[in-house]
């Protein structure tokens, strides 16, 4: 243990107060990238925000709904989709939806949308936009049947990857209009669909005055756009809405800061982290495991296994266990520091706080092992999680890949991909290209191009043209 303290930094902050776990989780958790060259994630982003097709369509209704109800909607939404594609000159594909003789329900409606929100891509986003559109107006005006916030969500979400900014802002008024609250929803669409064209802060002003954005479980609407803004990496704009949030006499609560020391955190700005813990003391509002895994990774990063050490002991004092998560993310702090030792030390010392390495752990000790050079270390590794019952996944392979192409040893680099096979772990393309591109670079080109074969059989065939310099035979 000393041997750990005499390699971390000073202590940067001692804990002036009791820290209280508090029992009621938050409903969500902090990423973190384990390589930024690698598409894997510590944990999961909070609550899948962004994810293009997850709306929460009224999920009790559907539990009611018996197995024939949802094979008519999606049989009806087939059928829909179907005359909406013969949309043109001559067709009256008013008519045509007429004639299908549906009954149009919330569950309809969102088959039919979703099948065109999956269909957009560059070549047909401005006819689907406009069939979407078709749709959503024929349904509203089939008398038993109202479009509902979902619905709308859905719309917008199309119009917006369509680039129809005008049409979705439209109807946002519109459903103002009708009653329906704007959500966390309804502004995490127009915060995806306008930050790229610089217009975030405008949204976010907008939802701040707005009158009619309700959303539960958070105490007020700052916290709800706090909470949307996270996912979006617009971490200087999270600083501006909690700056406005205390002009307006609104105090923070746990996920305030929560939110707001990982908007530091990701900045570079990991002072303010603990000013921010200090006023949290004043507050009286009490740290949980979140508020935990943010300093740890801020003792990652900064190199300083001694704080780490005592905050973990201090988990264990206050009744609440460390979890794998916790020392995942930092090792992975630990390890991107380069210091090695320290990272080793910790997963070893998991066991005695009763929680043993998953698959994420044991691969971001290989990568960490991987990127220092030191491919024996990284191979012991992933030999004992095998022996410990931990199947690699793609980014533990991956690692192990870029680790033999580093030492040269691309006979041993291609073998991985048959072991991949062989333990029932398809490769994906950042296994491919991790290979390739190193094959290309050290002119092994008969090599490089047996694995792109491979590709060619696959699904990422039409990925191969990303690779510079490579000519098909």
């Amino acid at each position: 243990m000393n041997c750990v303290a005499l390699s971390g930094t000073s202590l940067v902050h001692k804990f002036s107060f009791a820290l209280v776990i508090a029992r009621r989780l938050s409903r969500w958790s902090f990423d973190c990238d384990i390589r930024d060259d690698e598409c894997h994630h510590i944990g999961q982003p909070l609550n899948g925000f962004c994810e293009r097709t997850d709306f929460n369509y009224d999920r009790r209704a559907q539990e009611n709904l018996s197995d024939r109800q949802r094979f008519n909607a999606k049989k009806d939404a087939a059928r829909i989709l179907y005359i909406l594609k013969r949309d043109g000159l001559g067709f009256d594909t008013e008519k045509g939806l007429d004639d299908l003789h549906v009954r149009v329900s919330g569950l309809l409606v969102r088959e039919v949308l979703l099948g065109i929100l999956k269909s957009i891509n560059d070549e047909n986003k401005t006819r689907l936009a406009k069939l979407g559109f078709k749709f959503f107006v024929w349904s509203a005006q089939q008398g038993y049947y109202k479009h509902t916030t979902n619905a709308y969500h859905l719309i917008m979400m199309i119009c917006a990857n369509c680039g129809e900014l005008k049409a979705m802002w439209r109807l946002k008024d519109e459903m103002i209009e009708n009653g329906l609250p704007t959500t966390a929803r309804t502004f995490n669409i127009l915060i995806c669909a306008t930050g790229k064209a610089g217009m975030a802060k405008e949204v976010v002003e907008e939802f701040i005055k707005s009158r009619t954005f309700n959303y539960r479980p958070f105490k007020h609407s700052y916290n709800a756009i706090l909470h949307s803004l996270l996912p979006l990496h617009q971490y200087a704009l999270i600083e501006t809405v909690h700056e406005q949030m205390l002009a307006d006499g609104h105090s923070a609560d746990l996920l305030t800061y929560n939110v707001l020391m990982w908007a530091k955190y990701r900045m570079g700005k990991l002072k303010e982290v603990h000013s921010l813990l200090e006023e949290m003391e004043t507050s009286g509002v009490y740290p949980d495991v979140h508020t935990y895994n943010i300093l740890l990774h801020v003792f990652g990063k900064g190199d300083n296994p001694l704080n780490a050490l005592n905050l973990l002991n201090h988990m264990k004092e206050e009744g609440t266990l460390p979890s794998v998560l916790h020392f995942t993310t930092l090792i992975d702090g630990l390890s991107r520091a380069g210091n090695l030792y320290a990272c080793r030390y910790f997963f070893d010392e998991m066991t005695k706080y009763g929680c043993e390495p998953d698959v994420v752990c044991y691969t971001v000790m290989i990568t960490g092992y991987v990127v220092a050079g030191e491919l024996e270390n990284a191979k012991a590794m992933f030999d004992e999680m095998i022996i410990k019952g931990q199947l690699p996944n793609v980014f533990t392979y991956n690692s192990m890949i870029r680790g033999f192409c580093m030492e040269g040893k691309f006979k041993e680099a291609c073998s991985v991909l048959d072991e991949m096979k062989s333990r029932g772990c398809t490769p994906n393309f950042l296994v491919y290209s991790t290979l390739v591109r190193n094959l290309l670079r050290a002119k092994k080109l008969s090599e490089a191009h047996k694995v792109i074969k491979r590709m060619e059989k696959g699904k990422y065939a039409h990925l191969i043209s990303k690779f510079r310099g490579y000519r098909r035979r």
